[in-house]
């Protein structure tokens, strides 16, 4: 049986997790860089978490300069085996007014300047990300969510942008065109570089305001928005809280395989790989390297 070890990523607006007892943040050094701030390990409702700010506390990093390598890295080499991504969003549709939490199952990786693999030359992989979150996790989400009657939508796609600016107006059409449901910054190559690692991951997104397609857009202002972002970060406490403890319990294998993920992943034969590149990826691949 998999002790579970929940990782908890937020996004904008949420920096720290309450309520963890035992908390200590401590720095984790990984062969890919740094991660985003150090990472906070606790104990929430009995079972043992690890929180890092995406951004770092105070919000020093954009999303472009995220070390997302580092970040899982980090996870994963913290015991990780079950990832909760918080993040902030905008809406795409009108149906999902701000305030409203949307569990992504699918994800348009527009991103574009980033380190989106652990693997390379001298390592190859190719995982498949078809299915990029895990539906064990997001079912148990969306439950804990109805649990709190927090107004959530389950399954929904994810337009990942580059920034740090915002859509252009043509832009924000087109997404809606594609049957996008929300915008945002910062879940690509995360998803992927978890499915990577072989940790199984759900996406909880944020949403704080409408995306400049909506003809209310140029009357929101930025207070507006912060108010939306601290009422969101407040929710996502109170989530996490009621949702901790219901994965939190032993379990087997995951039914999906985002734990096994790299079973049929490695192209590259042993003779042929390098091992520096294996050294660095001792965390990620250890189980099957």
């Amino acid at each position: 049986m998999i002790q579970p070890v929940i990782g908890l990523i937020g996004g904008s607006g949420l920096y720290d997790i309450e309520g963890l007892e035992g908390r200590e943040w401590r720095r984790v050094e990984t062969p890919w860089g740094e991660p985003s701030d150090d990472l906070l390990f606790g104990v929430l409702g009995g079972v043992r978490c690890v929180f890092l700010p995406r951004h770092g506390r105070g919000h020093p990093r954009p999303p472009s300069a995220l070390n997302y390598r580092a970040n899982i890295d980090a996870l994963k080499r913290s015991g990780v085996t079950d990832v909760i991504s918080l993040s902030a969003v905008g809406s795409l549709k009108e149906e999902l007014p701000p305030g409203h939490f949307v569990v992504v199952d699918q994800f348009i990786d527009r991103s574009f300047a980033r380190e989106k693999s652990f693997f390379g030359v001298g390592c190859v992989a190719h995982v498949s990300v078809a299915h990029p979150t895990c539906p064990r996790l997001s079912g148990a989400v969306a439950q804990a969510g109805q649990g709190l009657g927090l107004p959530m939508t389950r399954g929904g796609t994810y337009l990942v942008m580059e920034g740090p600016q915002f859509s252009t107006q043509a832009e924000s059409n087109l997404y809606r065109q594609w049957g996008c449901d929300v915008i945002g910054m910062t879940n690509m190559p995360e998803a992927k570089l978890a499915r990577e690692a072989e940790l199984c991951y759900a996406s909880v997104a944020m949403v704080t305001d409408f995306d400049c397609w909506h003809e209310d857009h140029d009357a929101v202002t930025v207070e507006q928005v912060v108010k939306v972002l601290l009422g969101n970060a407040d929710k996502a406490r109170a989530l996490v809280k009621a949702l901790v403890p219901a994965i939190g319990a032993p379990r087997g294998p995951c039914p999906a395989g985002c734990d096994r993920a790299l079973d049929h992943a490695l192209i590259t034969a042993p003779e042929k790989r390098d091992p520096a590149l294996l050294a660095k990826l001792d965390a990620v691949a250890g189980r099957v390297l």
